[in-house]
């Protein structure tokens, strides 16, 4: 937002509480075992959060390491002070690999060619490039296939510019598969097995998320946890092992109303389908449509809050407007804060109900808000 547009009123918005952020991270850490270590995964702008103050406030609660998928991502990371390790989840192109000398980044490695590209940056730099072995144990995407990953760890610890500080997997279906999941644990700690020269207790260990946090069981060598939606008080499975801990939601969505109108009974309107009005109705014409993050999906099925009652979405959401049925919130007037995702007067609009009126996840919901909408943060901790 620019200097001329931050003094105009608010359309629509989105809040972020930071406090709650930190208390999040504290509660996650008090319910882990004292060696596990916090990986704050902060890619796709911190799942729109805003990547800059969401690290920021982090750093500040004592995250260990920070998982981000681009470059870009990283130096905006590495921009707010060194110090915190940064690992590139995704695969980097062969340009942007002198990168990780200059800011003291951490590759993932999934093959031979890599582990000699990297190789060669350190050697050029006169230093030794930290990376993370990744295995792929079933996802099918990054990584080297389990059966063949001691092969390329024999290939990476030879490099003498590299430094091997960790090694994980990605569970392809930890909410709804356990299963397959506990395949894929199987396939990653007999890797751990057939490979003495790792020493889990000098690396990052890590395997779980927020959807299935089972490194906490046994004697297995797990000693770090990767915690997304659930910083940001989203539980994304609701038989994790951290579902009883209760932390708060960071982010709302909020808008205005731009318009009340007086519709008589027996009005016929078209909202995607004509229809006749069976009562004396009002609606409103909400200032936010799909240009700022409400998905076309959401249509006649969304609802939202006005003064704590909730009000239907009616038709089609548009790219600016959004029409809701104000019939039931007597008194409503223009300029009523509606909310979208977040709380209001008791009553509340939860990010995973609206993800399910627009047929999506609360992944996709929270990347989708756009940059027409301005992001607000809180910042006092309170209690």
């Amino acid at each position: 937002m620019n200097a001329s547009s931050a003094r105009l009123p608010l359309r629509c918005w989105a809040e972020i509480d930071l406090a709650a952020l930190e208390r999040n991270l504290r509660l996650i850490r008090a319910s882990l075992p004292p060696h596990m270590r916090f990986v704050a995964v902060v890619k796709a702008d911190a799942y729109g959060h805003g990547l800059p103050q969401t690290a920021a406030r982090l750093m500040h609660a004592g995250a260990d390491l920070f998982a981000v998928a681009t470059l870009a991502e990283a130096l905006t990371v590495r921009e707010l002070g060194p110090g915190w390790p940064i690992l590139l989840l995704s695969p980097l192109l062969p340009e942007e690999d002198r990168y990780l000398a200059d800011y003291d980044l951490t590759a993932t490695v999934s093959s031979a060619e890599e582990v000699a590209r990297f190789d060669a940056v350190g050697r050029a730099a006169g230093k030794q490039i930290s990376v993370h072995l990744k295995i792929d144990t079933g996802m099918g995407r990054l990584g080297v296939w389990h059966e063949r990953a001691a092969a390329l760890l024999d290939t990476l610890l030879a490099a003498p510019h590299l430094k091997l500080a960790g090694i994980f997997t990605h569970f392809a279906s930890p909410d709804d598969d356990p299963a397959f999941t506990a395949e894929q644990r199987r396939a990653f700690l007999a890797v751990l097995a057939r490979c003495p020269a790792v020493k889990p207790e000098e690396l990052f260990v890590h395997a779980d998320n927020s959807a299935g946090l089972e490194t906490m069981q046994g004697a297995a060598p797990f000693n770090a946890v990767r915690i997304g939606l659930l910083q940001f008080g989203i539980l994304p499975h609701a038989n994790s092992l951290l579902a009883k801990v209760h932390t708060e939601p960071v982010f709302s969505f909020r808008s205005r109303i731009g318009l009340v109108k007086q519709l008589p009974r027996g009005t016929t309107v078209s909202y995607g389908r004509t229809r006749t009005l069976e009562r004396d109705s009002t609606i409103g014409i909400v200032c936010a449509g799909y240009g700022d993050g409400i998905p076309r999906a959401a249509s006649n099925r969304a609802q939202v809050l006005v003064r704590g009652v909730r009000c239907p979405v009616l038709g089609r959401v548009t790219m600016d407007q959004t029409i809701i049925d104000l019939t039931d919130v007597p008194g409503a007037i223009v300029g009523d804060e509606v909310v979208i995702v977040g709380r209001q007067s008791g009553a509340e609009i939860s990010i995973a109900e609206f993800s399910a009126w627009a047929d999506t996840i609360p992944w996709e919901t929270l990347c989708s808000i756009t940059k027409r909408v301005p992001r607000l943060y809180r910042t006092v901790l309170g209690v």
